[in-house]
């Protein structure tokens, strides 16, 4: 080995290295090689020249650059020189400590805000359920602090997560492991597309979106694409565009079925109403919004993936309140008792859903004249907006804002919801 690492020899380094049982795989992922390169060096004994992938190739490998001839390593004596630079840092490190703790120095706060660099998290050589458990425990977790403080708490977080988590693909493991990794990196991303979605980045949406279908549907999990396909109709539905939102809802109803998920049938059919009644079809809104109620009534309680457990009768009678809302004067006291019930039934921890009834229930209630309710609710709905990191429920009181404008001329305090509506919105 030392006599290869003299020459440079890197394909005779990588077969050393296979002999010992390292796989070209792992090699690659050391190395931040392609394992085709890797493959391509071995088969064909190229010689490596360029002094960055040297570099690398030693770094990653644990190789003491002097023993390839590279510089500002001359000594070939890695372990002193290891050894003289752990004393330099530990000094400076000490002093550093001593001058802040007794005041010396107090350091700049506009540096604070400058990122550290940034150092990769290493990666297993080999991965097994335990590890990918803890990539879906992080996803689950993520998930809880976006529903309750929206996705501009936790977006960077997953994105961040999510590139620790993609480099396990690298990694050696058994074929059941495999497939749950690609599902636990779909949900993931699904994860990503919805957090980026809610605070307004819709092409970064879009893209984690793709992916994640992709990697559910190499996973064979229909409930996982029936999931994604949902999120990607809501983004279509956010911005006004109904048809290809009906497209994505009615592709997510045909995975959903091949899974026998009763509760993402329902999810799927609730938000089909919704479109449908944006479109002012009734007749095909209820037909939706019941067969929703059908396929949630058989839906077994407990045994719902992650990803759509949050669905339930709460979210089931706020559709119902979206759907009767935009039918018209003729439906506004229905909506009203609905999204009424909607927000008696929410759980606390889902902030973001609170607000968009809130918002939905004051805006139907200022439609049907009745002042006082709505626009005290709509103060609710307001005060919960800037609580939460939300593009998407800042974007949903405009409706509220100009129906609040058009009774202003009558009405003092429609006037100040109005323009507390219009602050948060240009803030």
């Amino acid at each position: 080995m030392r006599q290869a690492l003299a020459v440079r020899d890197i394909a005779a380094i990588f077969r050393l290295l296979a002999r010992r049982g390292l796989s070209q795989r792992v090699i690659a992922a050391r190395t931040g090689q392609a394992q085709s390169e890797v493959c391509a060096i071995v088969a064909s004994g190229r010689q490596v020249m360029a002094y960055d992938v040297l570099s690398r190739i030693a770094d990653g490998l644990g190789i003491p650059r002097g023993y390839m001839g590279l510089p500002y390593d001359t000594s070939s004596t890695p372990a002193t020189a290891s050894r003289r630079e752990d004393d330099e840092q530990a000094s400076r490190l000490l002093a550093h400590a001593a001058q802040v703790t007794v005041g010396a120095i107090e350091g700049s706060v506009e540096q604070w805000a400058d990122p550290l660099p940034h150092v990769a998290t290493p990666v297993p050589e080999r991965i097994g359920i335990t590890d990918v458990a803890q990539v879906e425990s992080a996803t689950c977790a993520q998930r809880v602090l976006d529903y309750q403080h929206g996705g501009g708490v936790c977006r960077s977080a997953v994105a961040a997560q999510l590139a620790w988590s993609q480099q396990l693909l690298r990694a050696s493991c058994s074929p059941e492991v495999a497939r749950r990794l690609h599902r636990a990196l779909a949900d993931q991303h699904n994860l990503a597309g919805w957090t980026s979605f809610d605070v307004g980045l819709y092409g970064p949406a879009r893209d984690h979106l793709a992916r994640a279908l992709e990697q559910a549907r190499y996973a064979n999990d229909p409930s996982l694409m029936a999931n994604v396909l949902y999120r990607m109709g809501r983004v279509y539905l956010h911005c006004g565009r109904v048809q290809e939102t009906l497209r994505f809802f009615q592709l997510g109803q045909i995975c959903a079925q091949d899974a026998s998920c009763e509760r993402t049938v329902a999810m799927l059919c609730a938000n089909e109403a919704w479109a449908y009644a944006l479109l002012g079809n009734a007749e095909l809104a209820f037909k939706s919004i019941n067969r929703a109620r059908d396929e949630l009534d058989r839906a077994p309680e407990h045994s719902a993936p992650s990803w759509v457990t949050f669905f339930g009768y709460t979210d089931l009678a706020s559709t119902y309140g979206m759907i009767h809302a935009c039918l018209g004067p003729a439906h506004l006291e229905t909506a009203v008792d609905h999204l009424t019930e909607a927000v008696a039934g929410r759980d606390p921890s889902m902030t973001r859903s609170r607000a968009f009834e809130l918002t939905a229930l004051a805006a139907v209630y200022l439609k049907a004249g009745e002042m006082t309710k709505g626009i005290n609710i709509g103060r609710q709905a307001v005060t919960l907006a800037t609580e939460l990191h939300s593009m998407r429920v800042i974007d949903r009181l405009a409706p509220l804002q100009e129906i609040a404008v058009r009774r202003s001329d009558h009405h003092h305090e429609a006037r100040d919801l109005a323009q507390r509506i219009s602050a948060l919105r240009a803030a």
